[in-house]
């Protein structure tokens, strides 16, 4: 089974097309195909997402499936599958940002930055797509850690910042979106602890260092509580955010975006509140441990 690899707009990725999901997956395939992943940071695979079943056979290609450590987003069924949906009512918070109520916006994250074991990596499929917006993007740390001067780097080896499980925008401490929230709040997710995160991290298995700012989760340095911690994490946050970095995705039904955890952020952009948008994803076990349980306290917020 071929395929053939094309840069995408920006920096970051490359489309696959030529892959053939019909049948199985053989195995000098799946190997090129993690090799590429691992090169690239992020795959598309466009149009080619017409079931589960060919998501989870792709979705294997890359290493051990898990699932979401909140049971309420799995897909019945498919405990391997996350289902983001507001088909039956909002799944995410809904805010009004100035152009009506919108939902499913979560700024630049890495998943699982709240916990000691990131995920490796996820692939998102759309099965229905909102008539406007709800675009994703990627954006590449690991080229952003390589743009920093040298004196930043000094500057960051070797300090770690407390990272929060956070259950809405308003709780962010940096590049916050502002905005008023209209749903109401839920209290039955899981505690999770605060945990302690380098600010650079390695690739376990590339090697690759990494600028590691979640900035939905990230709450302070520890040992530099104040402003100038707080300083220093907004510099990073700005030089991570340059548009040289980063690949949006337009997306089409049966579309599918491969990402490594690992050495990427993402973001999902939001959509009118009253349109639907319906996505699955699986989620690639990560099995590296970048981070801490914080003692108590490290952990209290700033």
């Amino acid at each position: 089974m071929g395929y053939q690899l094309h840069p995408l707009d920006g920096g970051l990725g490359r489309e696959v097309t030529g892959l053939d999901l019909a049948g199985p997956i053989d195995a000098d395939t799946a190997a090129a195909l993690r090799a590429d992943w691992l090169e690239h940071g992020v795959l598309v695979f466009r149009r080619i997402g017409t079931s589960p079943e060919a998501q989870l056979a792709l979705s294997r290609c890359f290493g051990e499936l898990e699932p979401h450590p909140i049971e309420l987003f799995r897909l019945p069924g498919y405990p391997e599958l996350i289902l983001l949906s507001n088909e039956n009512g909002p799944v995410a918070p809904i805010y009004d940002f100035g152009d009506g109520p919108e939902t499913q916006r979560i700024p630049w994250h890495t998943d699982l930055a709240f916990m000691p074991t990131p995920n490796a990596g996820a692939l998102l499929r759309m099965v229905r797509k909102p008539a406007r917006g709800g675009r994703t993007g990627w954006l590449d740390i690991a080229a952003a850690y390589d743009a920093l001067d040298d004196a930043t780097r000094a500057e960051i080896d070797g300090l770690e910042a407390v990272y929060l499980f956070r259950t809405g925008l308003e709780e962010m401490r940096f590049n916050q979106p502002g905005g008023t929230r209209l749903s109401p709040r839920k209290d039955n997710y899981p505690h999770f602890p605060p945990v302690a995160n380098p600010l650079v991290w390695t690739h376990p298995e590339t090697g690759r260092r990494v600028l590691n700012v979640s900035t939905l989760n990230i709450d302070h340095i520890i040992g530099q509580r104040g402003e100038a911690g707080d300083a220093l994490i907004r510099r990073l946050i700005d030089h991570c955010l340059n548009p040289r970095f980063q690949y949006v995705h337009d997306w089409e039904e049966g579309d599918m975006v491969l990402w490594d955890n690992r050495r990427t952020m993402h973001a999902a952009f939001g959509h009118p509140a009253d349109q639907i948008r319906v996505v699955h994803r699986t989620t690639i076990k990560g099995h590296v441990a970048m981070g801490r349980i914080c003692d108590e306290a490290e952990g209290v917020a700033a």
